[in-house]
């Protein structure tokens, strides 16, 4: 459909050590921190976004820190695995690199004629690298780690552990996925057209338990949608089959709704702007703590309850 979802805007886990997570996503993955704030319901957590160049929405994996948290674990109604697209001929790149610095890995394996790297960041938090053709060039960390002929292109797609038959008829009936594949108890969906376009692969697995949502697992998924307007049409759209949807709630970086699909994750609709540039310009992105402006007042006190961190140095124009 013409107003249909665009595709993965943002993912949203749970990490630890926040200087462990910067080291592992700047310097391993090869992507850019592009936003260092905290999470706007909990201030005394830092959240941080990665992306590409700018963190244009299908690009952006984000964390909240939460230190001292208990473990996660996996099952139905979570976010089971998320997938990054690199290009044709990066998996032995990818492979030699990550071994080399002892995560362990599983793969290559072969998924729907694709090549797959499956492994975990030091959380536990599942990623998997996958090998495609069309992977997007995005906009490039052009000061990263990672030459650019393998580097990580954006969201490909991620994988539900599922219990409930009405998530699949809320993905395809309501939000306008289409069945692309299966093999197994698994059931490829696609959505996007263009930009990021990303897949939803749902796993059957209904006799297991459910998974416990805490470090080293997703928090949310967040769905792209262009603009204010539609994400509006979409919140009718929902409110209609039922589902529990928050009001817009302003994240300043994009606007949000809320709601729990039949499973149990927490799924996100919101919108590609304003963008990450709002409060720094792109050069200097992820290089100092961004409040917003009702947190503000209190930033003395945010910043004496946060943990020191060392960012990434951005080289000067």
């Amino acid at each position: 459909m013409e107003d249909g979802i665009l595709g993965i805007h943002h993912v949203t886990a749970i990490a630890s050590d926040p200087q462990r997570n910067i080291d592992f996503y700047t310097g391993l993955m090869g992507l850019r921190l592009v936003k260092v704030t905290v999470n706007f319901d909990d201030p005394t957590a830092y959240h941080l976004y990665y992306g590409d160049e700018v963190g244009h929405p299908g690009t952006i994996l984000t964390f909240f820190s939460w230190k001292g948290a208990p473990q996660g674990s996996l099952g139905t109604g979570q976010l089971t695995a998320t997938a990054f697209s690199i290009p044709e001929g990066a998996i032995s790149f990818w492979a030699d690199r990550l071994r080399g610095h002892g995560v362990h890995l599983e793969g290559p394996f072969t998924r729907f004629n694709e090549q797959v790297l499956s492994f975990a960041d030091p959380d536990g938090l599942r990623l998997e690298l996958v090998s495609t053709s069309n992977a997007d060039g995005g906009s490039l960390w052009k000061d990263g780690p990672v030459r650019p002929e393998y580097a990580l292109k954006g969201f490909r797609g991620v994988t539900i552990t599922a219990a409930h038959e009405r998530t699949t008829s809320l993905l395809t009936e309501t939000m306008g996925f289409r069945e692309t594949n299966q093999a197994g108890n698994r059931l490829r969906y696609g959505v996007g057209n263009g930009g990021y376009p990303a897949f939803v692969d749902l796993v059957s697995e209904p006799k297991s338990k459910r998974g416990v949502v805490s470090v080293g697992t997703v928090h949310h998924i967040a769905w792209r949608t262009p603009n204010d307007d539609q994400q509006k049409v979409w919140r009718g759209r929902l409110v209609e089959v039922g589902l529990g949807v928050t009001p817009v709630i302003d994240r300043k970086y994009f606007h949000s709704i809320y709601f729990r699909e039949p499973g149990g994750v927490l799924f996100e609709i919101a919108t590609d702007p304003p963008g990450f540039t709002v409060d720094e310009p792109a050069a200097e992105l992820g290089t100092r703590l961004q409040l917003p402006a009702w947190l503000e007042p209190e930033r003395r006190e945010i910043e004496d309850a946060l943990l020191p961190v060392h960012l990434p140095v951005v080289r000067a124009e």
